[in-house]
């Protein structure tokens, strides 16, 4: 029997929805590409979101804790504290556990979900499809 695959590269998993009513929008990049953290968050910017960049895991956790942003694009395979393990991180700790994450990663779909040990992320957004995309689904979290 042949198994029928669809790939999807841009998709929101939970219901999660955040009131930014008379705010800003605030995006947490990581990434520890720097290059590639810098150029996502300038996008951004031009759209009119508050963004803020952490190259790695553990600055990831410190920023989403002393910064409190709506949500938080977060890159997989970083050294030292992963994707995941952020994550898990942030869910966790009841001053953050309200923050929408997106799995922002090269990684296909199916593999992300497979790793999950919990409620980790509420979508996902694979590196390299349409900054316009990624910024729809940014959006669908608030209201």
């Amino acid at each position: 029997m042949q198994r029928l695959h669809t790939r999807s590269t841009v998709q929101k998993w939970t219901a999660r929805s955040l009131n930014v009513r008379g705010h800003q929008l605030r995006v947490l990049v990581v990434d520890d590409t720097t290059t590639a953290a810098d150029a996502l968050a300038a996008y951004l910017s031009i759209e009119d979101v508050g963004c803020r960049v952490a190259y790695g895991g553990h600055e990831a956790i410190n920023t989403a804790i002393s910064w409190d942003p709506h949500v938080i694009l977060m890159d997989i395979s970083m050294p030292e504290c992963n994707g995941f393990d952020a994550s898990l991180a942030v869910r966790r700790n009841p001053r953050t556990a309200h923050i929408a994450i997106v799995a922002h990663t090269s990684l296909d779909e199916a593999e992300v979900r497979r790793h999950l040990s919990d409620a980790e992320f509420d979508g996902y957004y694979q590196k390299g499809q349409s900054l316009d995309r990624l910024l729809d689904l940014i959006k669908t979290f608030v209201h």
